[in-house]
């Protein structure tokens, strides 16, 4: 990994699902960064992963204190920072329809200090990571993501003279992260009852392994603006619930405030600026037809075809009940 071999990097949201899977790959690969900085604001959860990856065991990392919101301790935090992945987050969505302004100050204004910073200090790449709800948003958690995409698609014109680049990953459901549909139904199995929001119900499905291969991919290469967007089977949520408990009794509760039945990472409205870049997708800054020519002749891709739209509901690929049970054997 040339983007990371030798370089300082920060993670923001480090001790989250995502964060420890990151941090697992870079030790597993034996990437050799100068530090590797692990920035969240939870103390007990640094502890915990303190516990799990040591400073005295892995001298190159930094267990770092603080919050997005505040500017200040970012600035400190970005001090001799080469790259930064960007995956703090609140994403509930009911607590979004009820905290509104909590999750704005979090994802969006989060987002812009993030962008600050790292062009104040120097950052060269910084890839932000991103959620299908992003994608024609009906509840306010996927609206700040969508306004995070676009703040972070547009800091590569706010950057002048830097050499910096900013790109997004955006993806389905990570498999058994937490809060997530899996972990609940396991939890639930010994009660006998799953209950399901809707029958028709379809999500995307990514490994965590897997958002970590895109996450890597982007910092590797993007030109700057991307929204990179993996091609990732869908599933049925009675299949999941049925690879869970077969038996169990499944009643059906209603969509919650902020759901849809299916779920998009390309829009219609993405299509005539989206390219196909073999296992993903990249949606490209609308009206920059450099990077979309130097995409189609120079990298490979290939135009989406016209009312192109990427939706778990409408998808080429399957999940089924035995291929749910060998994911969750093998992943969880």
């Amino acid at each position: 990994m040339k983007s990371l071999e030798g370089k300082s990097v920060l993670i923001t949201g480090g001790t989250g699902s995502f964060g420890k899977a990151f941090v697992q790959r870079i030790i597993s690969l034996n990437i050799n960064v100068k530090r590797l900085i692990i920035f969240s604001r939870d103390e007990y959860k640094q502890f915990l992963m303190n516990n799990e990856f040591s400073v005295k065991e892995y001298p190159f990392l930094r267990y770092f204190l603080g919050d997005i919101r505040d500017r200040d301790r970012l600035y400190r935090a970005f001090n001799d920072v080469d790259v930064v992945v960007h995956a703090a987050a609140l994403k509930q969505v009911p607590a979004a329809e009820y905290n509104p302004m909590e999750f704005v100050k979090t994802n969006v204004l989060g987002a812009e200090n993030i962008i600050n910073a790292a062009i104040d200090k120097n950052v060269k790449n910084v890839v932000a990571l991103s959620t299908d709800k992003a994608a024609a948003p009906i509840n306010l958690y996927g609206a700040t993501k969508l306004c995070s995409d676009k703040l972070f698609v547009a800091a590569n014109n706010l950057a002048g003279g830097h050499n910096i680049k900013f790109s997004v990953v955006r993806y389905g459901n990570v498999m058994g992260s937490r809060g997530s549909v899996i972990p609940f139904f396991q939890q639930q199995k010994s009660k006998g009852i799953l209950p399901i929001t809707d029958k028709r119900m379809t999500r995307f499905n990514l490994p965590l392994a897997e958002s970590v291969d895109l996450v890597l991919h982007a910092l590797e290469k993007s030109i700057g603006g991307e929204i990179w967007i993996p091609k990732i089977p869908s599933y049925r949520i009675m299949d999941v619930a049925n690879a869970i408990c077969q038996t169990c009794e499944k009643p059906e509760i209603g969509i919650r405030p902020g759901e849809k039945l299916h779920e998009d990472l390309i829009t219609l409205a993405d299509s005539s600026s989206t390219v196909d870049v073999g296992n993903y997708y990249a949606i490209l800054p609308q009206g920059n037809g450099k990077i979309k020519s130097t995409y189609l002749t120079q990298l490979g891709a290939k135009e989406v075809p016209a009312n192109f739209c990427y939706t778990s509901g409408d998808n080429d690929q399957w999940l089924n009940v035995e291929d749910i049970k060998d994911l969750i054997e093998k992943h969880l």
